[in-house]
């Protein structure tokens, strides 16, 4: 009876792990051709440069669909070969989205085509994909080696009504629920906080923080006293956020456009943690205790950029995103010399 039950467990687990693990890779792999990744996000998620290579990143969505069609068809030691390379994949999109969050609180991921921020829901996610792959590998060898689940398809099409159910449901209801995390939360709230700042002179102005920033020689300073040696704009940017990359690769510009501003990064990672951290002047600024956000805004994004005036008190932003930064920036310009800047 015991081994009988035994016999039949065995199947039935690999069975439904399995068919998981295929429905998972399938629909991300579809995704991901959909809405294809790219270099910068590979890079937000702090995979190695060697491996950033286009075809690599055009390549992935369909390995995937081929990760899950072997899965499909195969069992014995060719299941078992397919059910390890999916717990090694797992593994490490587990890895990547734990050390990107670490890093990044805001961090994103495009793990199902359309980026989203990593959350406690991601992690537990990865964790339980990677688990359910070691299941298969254990199981997944007491099926045939040519037909895997699909051989078994007529003998447990209970468990496979039931998983299809499971799926459906969870589908429909995740379509219900508002995508507080996603990329369209930020669009609005660009649109939300740039409201009213198209013009420099209407803006509310509030005393800036005396919030504790971190130079990145060391010191210690509060941002109302490093204000007031100079205007400063302040660009909240992150090297693990894809988003921030056309802002980081404009500071240059941007300080050559307002040679009268101190234009700073603001990163919450320690100096030593971050490739953009820059001892000369204007030295990059470090929020490590994250005291800079909150005492802004209620909601505090990458990339943000605020407008700290030389009297104390806030003089622009903060606006949210590439766009709304770009057009920040000539406003700004505009304000001081009293036209548009030059094209180009």
């Amino acid at each position: 009876m015991g081994t009988a039950l035994y016999m039949f467990m065995l199947p039935a687990m690999a069975l439904s792990s399995t068919l998981i693990l295929v429905g998972v890779l399938a629909v991300s792999g579809i995704a991901k051709l959909r809405a294809p990744d790219d270099a910068a996000g590979w890079t937000e998620l702090g995979i190695p440069a060697v491996l950033r290579q286009a075809w690599l990143i055009r390549l992935h969505p369909i390995a995937e669909l081929v990760l899950a069609a072997a899965l499909l068809l195969f069992g014995g030691w060719l299941g078992i070969v397919s059910a390890a390379i999916a717990v090694l994949l797992f593994a490490a999109y587990l890895v990547l989205v734990w050390r990107a969050r670490r890093q990044t609180p805001d961090a994103s991921c495009a793990c199902f085509g359309e980026r989203r921020r990593i959350t406690g829901r991601t992690l537990l996610r990865n964790g339980w994909l990677t688990l359910l792959a070691v299941v298969s590998v254990a199981t997944i060898g007491t099926l045939p080696l040519f037909g895997g689940v699909l051989a078994l398809a007529a003998a447990f099409w209970p468990w496979i009504l039931a998983l299809a159910a499971v799926a459906v449901t969870f589908i429909l209801v995740q379509e219900s629920r508002p995508a507080e995390s996603d990329r369209g939360e930020q669009v609005r709230a660009e649109e939300a906080m740039s409201a009213g700042t198209d013009e420099l002179e209407d803006y509310l102005r509030a005393r800036t923080p005396a919030v504790p920033v971190q130079l990145a020689d060391g010191t210690t300073v509060t941002l109302r006293d490093l204000s007031r040696q100079a205007p400063i704009l302040m660009l909240a940017v992150s090297e693990t956020c894809g988003t921030c990359t056309p802002v980081i690769e404009s500071i240059d510009a941007y300080r050559a456009l307002l040679p009268e501003v101190s234009v700073r990064f603001l990163l919450q990672s320690a100096p030593e943690a971050s490739r953009l951290t820059s001892i000369e002047e204007p030295q990059t600024l470090h929020d490590v205790h994250r005291y800079v956000g909150p005492s802004i805004a209620d909601q505090w994004f990458t990339p943000t950029a605020v407008l700290l005036g030389a009297d104390g008190m806030l003089a622009g932003g903060p606006v949210v995103g590439v766009t709304a930064i770009g057009d920040f920036v000539d406003d700004i310009y505009e304000s001081l010399h009293g036209e548009r800047p030059p094209a180009g």
